[in-house]
């Protein structure tokens, strides 16, 4: 660790050094040629002394951030423009100047070209058409008499607005990106909730099919038979985005086939549908409150366990009601099934799901409403 951290300082005092090297250079070509150093007598003298000292910070910074992270050749080269427009500038001081705007385009490239390589690379065709253009209006009318009051003002425009729309794509491309990269990371959440959920019920099922093998039950191969349904729901439909409603009910029907075969005792178990309309839902949404049911209702029962289920669509929205009763000496606990169930429905229906859950008198209902159009 020491090495690697001696390494790095070595690496950043180096390049300050070159930076504050380099920005001697420009202060002082600058103050020659470009009037690059505001004069003392245009402003007071305090004023002029600061202006001056944080322009050169600036830049000591600015190019030192560059040798950090570019060959030194580069910036060279790049300054050597810029260089080459205030000489020329300094030394060709006539009305069709023909090298100071194409010097000032290349730099501009230049510029471009060292930041941002690969945004340079994908709209090189872009850059070259509008420098093109520029470049082609300067030549056309350089040698008009009236070039330094008509059409050189107009050049300079061209030139700032093409800097402008380039700075305004990057923007764009940068925005874009962002985008994508919150798309990516919402998949990436989702796939983990649905591995946080898909498990857990695996397990407990696979222990219930033991107890079942253990005992010899003449219901263990039913039991196997709604198991292998549910996984292959969950392995072929459980990737994709969105499945019809009838199949993610035809799931939890397995679900509850599955509890009954398990419970000894009588369970109250009510499914009510109305599937009017024939809507998409994402998959593996509806078995998360049922599940909660079950866990945190029936098994905490001896007697008198109850869970009503009860779907309904309309044109526009899924309506979702899961009501149970649990044991009367502690709360129903929500879970990470619940807490997972509202992460799901934040990514996928943003703005568009209403869930309310109340757990009042031994009684927890849980009430979703999706907008599905």
């Amino acid at each position: 660790m020491k090495t690697s951290y001696g390494w790095l300082y070595q690496k950043k005092l180096h390049a300050l050094i070159l930076g504050g090297i380099l920005a001697v250079i420009v202060f002082v070509v600058g103050s020659l040629f470009g009037g690059f150093i505001i004069r003392r007598d245009t402003v007071i003298f305090p004023l002029y002394i600061a202006i001056n000292i944080f322009s050169f910070l600036f830049c000591w910074l600015s190019l030192s951030l560059l040798v950090a992270k570019y060959p030194l050749y580069k910036i060279i080269v790049v300054l050597g423009l810029l260089l080459l427009v205030a000489v020329s500038e300094y030394f060709m001081d006539i009305p069709n100047n023909p090298v100071t705007i194409p010097l000032l385009m290349l730099f501009w490239m230049g510029v471009s070209y060292l930041i941002l390589p690969a945004f340079f690379k994908k709209y090189k065709f872009i850059i070259f058409v509008v420098y093109g253009a520029v470049i082609t209006y300067y030549l056309i009318f350089r040698s008009s008499p009236n070039y330094a009051e008509a059409y050189r003002p107009v050049v300079s425009n061209f030139l700032i607005i093409s800097i402008s729309m380039m700075v305004i794509l990057w923007a764009y491309e940068q925005w874009k990106w962002l985008i994508t990269l919150r798309a990516a990371k919402a998949n990436a959440e989702l796939a983990l909730l649905k591995n946080q959920i898909n498990p857990h019920f695996f397990f407990n099922t696979l222990n219930n099919l033991y107890g079942l093998a253990v005992e010899k039950s003449d219901e263990t191969p039913a039991m196997i038979l709604k198991l292998s349904d549910m996984m292959r729901y969950t392995i072929y439909d459980g990737k994709v985005d969105f499945v019809p409603l009838a199949n993610e009910i035809a799931y939890m029907e397995d679900y509850i086939e599955l509890h009954k075969i398990r419970y000894k005792r009588k369970v109250e178990i009510t499914f009510k549908k109305d599937l009017s309309y024939s809507h998409e839902i994402a998959p593996l949404l509806f078995i998360v409150p049922l599940e909660n049911a079950f866990k945190h209702g029936v098994e905490s029962l001896a007697e008198n366990a109850f869970v009503d289920i009860e779907i309904n669509t309309t044109a526009t929205k899924i309506f979702l009601q899961i009501k149970n009763n649990f044991e009367a000496s502690g709360k129903e606990n929500e879970g990470i099934g619940i807490d997972n169930l509202k992460k799901r429905l934040a990514l996928i229906y943003p703005e568009k799901h209403v869930l309310e859950i109340s757990n009042t008198s031994e009684i927890f209902k849980l009430n979703l409403s999706i907008e599905v159009t």
